[in-house]
């Protein structure tokens, strides 16, 4: 098939790459010509793993290319809107400004029986309204909408064998053409197995907020009761793993730690608060509110729980927070709670260095104010108190006896519990997790 992908920002790029591994002839297109740069030069403009590594691959093949050319869509069977829905300004909704303009952008450039397929998270009813433009700008083309459901740090593999497709089109008819054409796109993961699901318009505008929805939900839950641990004396991670033993709520997401963060779940689940008021079904949402509250209040826990580490006072003390990323195996410091802890720290009167792998440049631009450190080792040199606040494997296999000797002072904030809390103590440090005793 021939494809194009119009914006090559996280969500974009990765597709194109992916969509062009299937076999077809993919073209990216993005107003940003730095970036259309970098991924023509098999370098993209964010850490993904595994991802340069395929953007050169298929590259080499000849059936991918980037260009900032929106006319270069002509001549394609399938376009495909990858751009961003970023939460707005001073408000819970969802900035449609990218979605609205690719799409007009695209209209000149859309054939006879094209197929127009929207991948962005939009607020539902978006895809009724693009639908008409497209339809008046080609009556025998067609809108769909197939959300994406990728995981920062496993995009590559979420992209080539995902655990299910859902297309919307309108009626939700299996009988829809649309539906064959995205088959053929879909063929490789189709043919090994990967279901999908036809549904209405609405429904799959629906599917990405309320996955998103509930897995806030549960990672909120799972914090709100680390609160009750802690108040008890009960330990949340084995709660987790008892409550998680009844296949009716699962394992999955029940860590206690820092809180959500990223591009997508905190703003998603805003602009799905905002869209149900709009439909006059605020109500059915507000509980979302709350799960925001108890993600947003683990920060604040968080800086509590370093001064009660450092002895009831921050002022002055030298704390190095290990990651800056919302998660590990990213270069994303979008509401990165970790981040936001050290600033807050810092205001505190705490002398605060930041240490990533990967994101010490993203995080710079964002709180130039704090101190970056990318060498671990020299990061945590004379250090009073240690934070681990994104869990990369680095930080994961930490030697206590050998890092005692590098601190002024053996104490660590264990912030996503994954470290052995036995194994810290027995090495003289004074360890803390999130709900644990």
């Amino acid at each position: 098939m021939r494809i194009s992908v119009i914006g090559c920002g996280y969500l974009g790029a990765v597709h194109a790459a992916c969509m062009a591994k299937l076999g077809h002839e993919v073209v990216g297109i993005d107003v940003d010509e730095q970036k259309i740069a970098a991924l023509s030069s098999a370098a993209a403009p964010f850490y993904e793993p595994d991802l340069d590594e395929l953007l050169r691959e298929v590259q080499e093949t000849g059936r991918l290319r980037f260009t900032s050319d929106l006319s270069a869509a002509a001549g394609s069977d399938i376009h495909f809107i990858c751009v961003g829905t970023p939460q707005k300004k001073g408000e819970n909704g969802a900035d449609m400004t990218y979605v609205d303009a690719a799409t007009i952008g695209l209209l000149p450039y859309i054939a006879s029986g094209n197929v127009v397929v929207g991948k962005s998270t939009v607020p539902v009813g978006t895809a009724a309204r693009l639908a008409n433009l497209v339809l008046d700008a080609e009556p025998s083309a067609h809108l769909l909408w197939n959300p994406e459901f990728l995981r920062e740090g496993h995009a590559v593999s979420d992209t080539l064998q995902p655990d299910r497709f859902v297309y919307g089109v309108p009626g939700g008819s299996e009988e829809h053409p649309a539906v064959g054409l995205l088959d053929a796109v879909y063929s490789t993961p189709l043919t090994a197995g990967t279901p999908r699901l036809v549904v209405d318009l609405p429904t799959a505008e629906l599917v990405k907020a309320a996955a998103n929805s509930f897995l806030a939900t549960k990672i909120s839950f799972t914090n709100a009761m680390a609160e009750v641990c802690e108040a008890s004396g009960a330990d949340v991670s084995g709660l987790a793993d008892a409550i998680g033993m009844d296949d009716r709520i699962g394992r999955k997401f029940l860590n206690a730690g820092i809180g959500f963060g990223g591009g997508c779940l905190p703003k998603d689940i805003r602009a799905f608060m905002a869209r149900a008021g709009e439909l006059g079904a605020d109500q059915a949402l507000t509980f979302l509110r709350e799960v925001d509250a108890i993600n947003m209040r683990r920060r604040t826990r968080v800086v509590e729980l370093s001064r009660e580490l450092c002895g009831g006072s921050l002022l002055g003390m030298r704390i190095t927070v290990l990651g800056a990323a919302f998660k590990p195996e990213s270069d994303d410091v979008r509401d990165s709670p970790a981040l936001s802890i050290a600033a807050q720290l810092q205001l505190q009167g705490a002398v605060v260095t930041v240490t990533d792998p990967k994101v010490l440049s993203n995080a710079s631009r964002r709180f130039p104010e704090l101190q970056y450190e990318p060498n671990s080792e020299k990061a945590v040199q004379k250090a009073d108190a240690l934070l681990l606040l994104t869990e990369w494997q680095e930080y994961r296999d930490l030697d206590p006896y050998e890092l005692a000797r590098s601190v002024a002072s053996p104490r660590i904030l264990d912030g996503r519990n994954v470290l052995d809390a036995g194994k810290w103590r027995a090495a003289g440090w004074t360890y803390r997790g999130l709900g644990r005793p």
